[in-house]
């Protein structure tokens, strides 16, 4: 079976290894974003970055609030990033949302602050 946007998925996997081998761990997260950022232009990957969406509730005309992912990769790809000892269920249940909310069925969540890089694929 093929992996959804496997091929953009893989890029930025890559590139997250890329940034987690010459960072390390224990920087904060806009590090880490401004380096995947580089590296992924690298890969002429297009990009937007912290891109703010509405959230929508029920059938009120207008928004209640609104979230910012912090990659969305060739309009496909939803990429959050954190530099958290252990991801917890908070954080996959973050990228879920995100997901419906930028109508977007992919998405990596990615964890620099752990020894090793640590990342998961979420699909709708």
């Amino acid at each position: 079976m093929e992996l959804k946007h496997k091929d953009i998925t893989e890029k930025i996997i890559g590139a997250s290894f890329e940034v987690h081998k010459f960072l390390g761990n224990g920087f904060q997260e806009v590090i880490y974003q401004r380096a995947l950022a580089w590296e992924m232009r690298q890969l002429n990957l297009e990009f937007a970055r912290e891109i703010e969406q509405d959230i929508f509730y029920k059938d009120l005309p207008r928004p209640i609030g609104t979230r910012r992912a912090d990659f969305v990769v060739e309009g496909k790809v939803l990429v959050e990033l954190k530099a958290k000892i252990v991801l917890e269920d908070v954080h996959l249940a973050q990228v879920l949302n995100y997901l419906k909310a930028y109508k977007l069925k992919v998405g990596l969540l990615i964890n620099f602050g752990s020894k090793s890089l640590t990342f998961k694929r979420l699909v709708l």
